[in-house]
């Protein structure tokens, strides 16, 4: 029966990717939830490798566990490598803390890492660095001091475009918040008319009488039902239908394209529109460098010299298929079945069909060609039950 928990409980959850104030109003969060979730797309998983470095298998361990299935009670590994990189990209380094193992890593290098958590770097050190991580077992954040050779410290590729000071993403923030600053006070509900009025007001006196004119005028609109005023048939009142004009737009626009240029970006990325030399470019200049980053990060921490040793490594594998057409798919299943790359039952996988149980569903074979086991060697008889060859029967006939 469920009980109780009797802990201090939040409408929120509390493990949950925030951004911080100052980019959560920018085209930031719009960009890393892009970039994060197509980061998310690979399959990092714990692999063993021969010695060319080319895959053999995947190794069942609770490190791949992590990765591939359930990083810790509120996360899957999806979802961590989500956070991972947004986190990244907010502070410019994260911290992937191992906060359950099997034995305590400062007495031993030998453990199984069974939980992984992002944390906040507060604090760097020459040997550790303090980091602000959730505790899920007492469901409160909290600061730790840990050894920087037992937590995987991922820093931020783009670093130099995205969390420098006088980086093009910052600057491109600011102008932001002038926009946003610019809109607020054109919908604020002012009217922006100018008064001109009867005479002169370059002495003091008149000055104050105008402006007690003005005060009239404000103070008919405001108490009146309709918003209706009246003025004298020798003033004329000019209404300002915008404000001035400023390049502050135009300045956005050219940062936002600079800044999608230097990320390897379009905005047909974001509405599924880009061809596929833009999806490579893409791929190739701005999601592979993080991959790789997050993959050289846990390779050189979660795991020993011995384990190295033995060809254990951790690789990030991506579905080069998902962004095929399927018109295409038929072409591309018969180049690779007839120069067995791939075989029929890994083709339906791709193609979202089950496996098939035919004999041959799981072998390298180009169907195309005869199988050569089934075809007799050439000048070959079979010799007869009585011993005579079977040469001059061939002959009579």
């Amino acid at each position: 029966m469920y009980k109780e928990t009797g802990y201090v409980g939040s409408t929120q959850n509390p493990a949950r990717i925030k951004i911080s104030s100052r980019n959560e109003r920018s085209i930031l969060t719009t960009i890393t939830n892009r970039i994060a979730l197509d980061v998310a797309s690979f399959n990092i998983e714990h692999v063993r490798t021969d010695e060319n470095g080319q895959y053999l298998e995947t190794i069942d361990s609770p490190l791949n566990q992590c990765l591939r299935v359930e990083a810790n009670k509120d996360q899957t590994g999806r979802v961590l490598i989500q956070d991972i990189v947004m986190s990244m990209f907010d502070e410019g380094a994260v911290a992937v803390v191992p906060v359950e193992t099997n034995i305590n890593p400062i007495l031993s290098g030998s453990y199984n890492i069974y939980s992984l958590r992002t944390g906040k770097i507060v604090e760097w050190y020459p040997n550790d660095v303090r980091v602000e991580v959730y505790n899920d077992r007492t469901g409160r954040k909290e600061k730790i001091l840990v050894p920087k050779n037992l937590v995987g410290i991922v820093e931020n590729p783009l670093y130099a475009v995205m969390n420098e000071p006088n980086s093009t993403l910052k600057r491109l923030i600011r102008k932001l918040s002038l926009l946003d600053t610019v809109d607020e006070a054109s919908s604020s509900g002012k009217l922006d008319i100018i008064i001109q009025l009867p005479y002169t007001i370059r002495s003091e006196a008149r000055q104050l009488q105008a402006e007690d004119r003005a005060k009239a005028i404000e103070q008919q609109l405001k108490g009146s039902r309709y918003g209706i005023a009246y003025a004298d048939a020798t003033e004329h009142i000019t209404q300002l239908n915008r404000p001035a004009e400023s390049n502050l737009l135009a300045q956005i626009q050219y940062l936002t394209l600079q800044f999608y240029n230097q990320l390897g970006f379009t905005e047909d990325i974001f509405n599924g529109k880009a061809s596929e030399q833009s999806l490579r470019n893409y791929y190739d200049r701005t999601i592979e460098p993080i991959v790789t980053a997050i993959v050289e990060e846990m390779r050189r921490k979660f795991l020993t010299k011995t384990a190295r040793s033995q060809m254990q490594t951790i690789m990030g594998f991506r579905d080069v298929f998902r962004l095929v057409p399927a018109d295409e798919i038929a072409n591309i299943a018969d180049v690779f079945s007839r120069n067995e790359i791939l075989t029929p039952n890994e083709l339906r996988q791709i193609v979202g069909r089950k496996p098939s149980s035919a004999p041959h569903a799981d072998e390298l074979q180009n169907r195309n060609m005869p199988n050569q086991k089934a075809v007799p060697a050439a000048n070959s008889f079979k010799k007869p039950k009585g011993g005579e060859s079977n040469v001059e029967d061939q002959e009579k006939v």
